[in-house]
């Protein structure tokens, strides 16, 4: 059987590369860069290099520490995908005091 295969993230070049996860080797550099590239998750699916909204969409979603892997049945569960809809939750999170990261998470906003 071959070894599970995760997703890494470089931000600045826009890129994700699907490796083997190794607990032995945690840090991945990126091959066009040499920045650290961050681990996503095994159930991202990355947008398109010049959708450069997503992208920003993206980086809030990994600077928050919101993450992309699966879970038992359901895959990872509900992430906002346009910056409207991380404006709504960030402002829902300042005004009650949820954590970002939980906030960002939320299917609905009440």
């Amino acid at each position: 059987m071959s070894p599970s295969k995760s997703s890494y993230v470089c931000l600045p070049c826009r890129a994700s590369y699907k490796q083997p996860y190794d607990t032995y080797r945690p840090q991945r550099i990126c091959p066009r860069c040499a920045e650290p590239l961050i681990h996503v998750g095994s159930a991202f699916a990355p947008p398109r290099r010049r959708d450069t909204a997503t992208w920003r969409t993206l980086s809030v979603l990994l600077h928050a520490g919101v993450r992309f892997h699966k879970s038992c049945c359901c895959g990872p569960g509900y992430r906002p995908r346009t910056l409207r809809e991380v404006r709504e939750r960030m402002t829902y999170a300042r005004r009650t005091g949820e954590p970002f990261a939980r906030a960002l998470v939320r299917p609905e906003v009440p």
